[in-house]
């Protein structure tokens, strides 16, 4: 009598896993963003908590709250929320460094001049992200302009995402001088899977380029992100 003797199977080959890219991840990847564009455009270290906090929803919060939506391949909200120590001290460093001398600094974190400083800096770290987000994972999405709020102790706004199923996150992030802002990302729960290897080439966004190199040569014009012009169609569709 013959025996069937079953081939061996290498699982190691045939059932190779897939890399998966979860919400998590994508904030890992927008922390990341908000770190090394900050440091690089104050000149100094801004580092965030390696523990993340699941919150019910976001917030803007006082002293300096900032919000940009984004959407295309997946769909969020990134808030900002600065004390008042964090948010000049981020502007002063940032001026300083493009040659601004200290007597003519802002003093006052509602100035308009703040607000400027804080929503090209926003800008420029949700294009970081996006753009990371384009050669890490394939996947385009678009943002409007970071808008910028003013808030006193009294104020709290809740940000209604209109998400089918909202996770929420919030990560602490820490200046030189151990001034503390907190990011919240709000985005719909989803895993991206890499089927197949692919080659991340560097990419150079235009419009970054053109920005730094404004930037650089002049201040941030003023009232392009004041904290009391606010978009009030856009903060009616967020619902607050």
């Amino acid at each position: 009598m013959s025996h069937f003797h079953p081939l061996p199977i290498n699982t190691s080959s045939s059932m190779k896993k897939n890399k998966v890219i979860t919400t998590d991840d994508i904030l890992l990847k927008l922390c990341q963003s908000f770190s090394g564009v900050l440091s690089a455009a104050t000149d100094s270290p801004v580092s965030y908590s390696a523990m993340v906090q699941k919150i019910n929803k976001t917030s803007l919060k006082p002293d300096i709250g900032c919000f940009v939506l984004f959407d295309g391949g997946f769909t969020g909200l990134v808030v900002t929320n600065f004390s008042h120590q964090a948010a000049l001290e981020l502007y002063q460093s940032y001026m300083l460094k493009m040659g601004m001398s200290a007597e003519e600094l802002a003093i006052h974190h509602s100035s308009d001049e703040v607000a400027d400083v804080l929503g090209e800096l926003m800008n420029q770290v949700v294009g970081d992200f996006t753009g990371k987000i384009r050669r890490e994972l394939q996947v385009s999405i678009t943002q409007n302009q970071p808008k910028m709020l003013a808030l006193n102790k009294q104020v709290l706004l809740s940000v209604d995402t209109n998400l089918d199923r909202p996770q929420a996150r919030r990560v602490s992030f820490t200046t030189e001088k151990n001034n503390i802002f907190y990011l919240e990302l709000a985005m719909d729960r989803t895993e991206f899977i890499q089927l197949e290897e692919f080659d991340q080439h560097e990419e150079c966004d235009p419009d970054q380029i053109i920005a730094a190199a404004q930037s650089h040569s002049h201040p941030p014009k003023k009232n392009t992100t004041a904290p009391v012009e606010v978009d009030l169609d856009l903060l009616d569709e967020l619902g607050i």
